[in-house]
């Protein structure tokens, strides 16, 4: 997937101009297996100095059960840079794509603002007596005051700046007392700044069914960073699956730095070397950072051919056509190169 990416951003770079360097880092798990190499504090540094961007390929593998490697590498830079707003669009981009029983394309089009840098992953807890029948294990759900406010924000100023009327939070406070007494009671305060949106909050456990049930009656979702997680896998389903999802882990409030673009999709092994993955989530996310670096029209460009491939056949067989990895994506390529 990264190198169908790299091939496409090659093509910005050489057809059309664009002011783009690429690095190349070997990282990941064949360097793990290597030399127990991870993400090193030089690199982690010298990423955020020097780079506006980072496409990030997924990083499971079956060789590196514990998946020290990924954890590193990704908690490294989503927690490290403080790239608190992890976005992630949900757009059917074909009406054939879409599951749902008297639904189309034009009724999935939302945006899921997920907090990226609390809640349950930030690996705070423990494990006593373990591997005994007494066995206990504690994961610790970390919400701030701070971190709460700012992706609640984050997803107002996103609604405003795109024209978007509803915004929703979703979370669980009528069980988690709490740590989600916090989410909702900010949200109100927040809410009351931006009385032009209508917003609303519903338990998660709801927001599910009502998606299943009507998405076009949904534009900005904000939610934790669990909660976030399992919700836009839902919405993949949607879109035609992860292979068609894109992402991005932005710090909202310095749009200037170092930002990382990834698929929602995972490493998928029993696809890899088949030939046989679909590329698009990773092609529509190199479509969403050249619009943060500042050229928008190539994100819509991207998604526009993406569209037709999907229409036409051009595409993997999880979306309807029958080309492998690398004829999709070259598909693509060449009808972005001959507009450029």
């Amino acid at each position: 997937m990264t190198r169908e990416a790299k091939l496409l951003l090659d093509v910005y770079r050489e057809k059309a101009g664009l002011p783009i360097d690429l690095w190349e880092l070997d990282l990941g798990a064949d360097r793990y297996l290597r030399d127990g190499t991870t993400f090193p504090k030089e690199i982690q540094i010298a990423i955020q100095r020097e780079c506006s961007a980072v496409l990030l390929g997924a990083l499971g593998d079956p060789r590196v059960p514990g998946l020290e490697h990924a954890r590193d590498i990704l908690f490294g830079m989503r927690f490290g840079y403080d790239l608190y707003a992890n976005v992630r669009p949900v757009k059917a981009l074909s009406d054939k794509l879409v599951p749902l029983k008297g639904r189309a394309a034009k009724d999935v089009d939302f945006v899921v603002f997920r907090e990226n840098t609390e809640g349950i992953y930030v690996g705070m807890g423990g494990q006593f007596k373990r591997g005994t029948p007494d066995e206990v294990a504690i994961n610790e759900d970390v919400n701030t005051r701070k971190g709460v406010e700012r992706i609640i924000r984050a997803a107002f100023e996103y609604a405003r700046s795109h024209g978007h009327t509803r915004v929703t939070m979703a979370d669980k406070s009528n069980a988690m007392r709490h740590a989600h007494e916090l989410w909702l009671r900010v949200f109100h305060e927040v809410r009351a700044q931006y009385s032009e949106i209508s917003s609303d909050h519903v338990y998660v456990d709801a927001l599910c069914l009502y998606l299943i049930q009507d998405p076009s009656k949904f534009q900005v979702i904000v939610t934790n960073n669990l909660f976030g997680d399992i919700v836009t896998d839902l919405g993949a389903a949607f879109q035609g699956g992860l292979g068609m999802a894109a992402s991005a882990n932005v710090h909202s409030s310095e749009p200037g730095r170092v930002a990382l673009f990834e698929p929602v999709h995972g490493s998928a092994p029993p696809l890899a070397g088949k030939d046989i993955a679909n590329p698009f989530a990773a092609l529509l996310t190199v479509g969403m950072m050249l619009a943060h670096l500042g050229w928008p029209d190539e994100e819509k460009r991207i998604e526009r051919w993406v569209t037709r491939a999907i229409d036409e056949g051009q595409c993997t067989v999880d979306v309807g056509g029958t080309l492998g990895t690398q004829a999709a994506s070259s598909w693509l390529r060449d009808r972005v190169t001959s507009e450029l």
